[in-house]
């Protein structure tokens, strides 16, 4: 149930659990801010899409800036985790990439919309949201880099740069496809990805253990 069917619902300024309000304020400001990016958006209209007062959201959050850091911290937090759970999904490399890729394509494609505070922000001149979005891309290529290192022996710089290159990837095909209005099915559009950033990993020299773990020079 999205924030404009509760309110809908409830009894204007209606008592809610503190936890349960505070959800119910980031959804409404979750849909404002993607609908109308934060410079448009007014706290008054996120105090009208919750069906609650002013006074109250500003209970919870002392501003418009601090109200959009939550929402990003929240979704920043989704995407790694999302990356973390494509990699710990199997031990065979190439299903790690198509894991990957589909997370991500997963995660633009989401009816919330709420890639674009992450990706599409008009506020990356913010300190405080380019850092939040920084650290979002710096943990998920760590994710990735680490399993490069570990399965090549590549140093670390040299991981780290493969596996920016592997998100970056995934996230700027990702955006484009949903652009295209989904003119390709997910499905397909995620094997195509996932097949080109596979044949540009499988050039390295895979370490023996990772070899045997997953067959991957089966796959050379």
């Amino acid at each position: 149930m999205t924030a404009i069917q509760e309110a809908q619902e409830r009894p204007r300024g209606a008592r809610l659990p503190r936890s349960a309000r505070r959800e119910q304020l980031l959804g409404a400001a979750q849909e404002v801010f993607v609908a109308q990016g934060y410079h448009a958006a007014a706290m008054d209209d996120i105090a009208d899409r919750a069906g609650v007062s002013k006074p109250v959201l500003y209970q919870h959050f002392p501003g418009k800036l601090e109200l959009y850091l939550a929402l990003l911290d929240k979704h920043c937090d989704a995407l790694v985790e999302s990356t973390r759970e494509a990699l710990e999904t199997t031990v065979d490399n190439k299903l790690r990439v198509a894991a990957t890729m589909e997370a991500y394509f997963n995660y633009v494609s989401s009816e919330s919309g709420a890639f674009r505070l992450v990706f599409e922000s008009d506020l990356t001149n913010e300190p405080a949201v380019r850092e939040r979005v920084e650290r979002a891309a710096e943990a998920s290529a760590t994710l990735v880099s680490t399993v490069i290192q570990e399965d090549t022996d590549l140093p670390e710089a040299e991981s780290k740069l493969l596996a920016a290159g592997v998100c970056g990837l995934a996230q700027i095909t990702a955006r484009y496809w949903l652009s295209q209005g989904l003119e390709i099915p997910r499905d397909e559009a995620v094997r195509l990805v996932a097949s080109l950033a596979w044949r540009g990993l499988k050039g390295f020299p895979m370490h023996p253990h990772a070899e045997s773990a997953d067959g991957s020079s089966a796959d050379r």
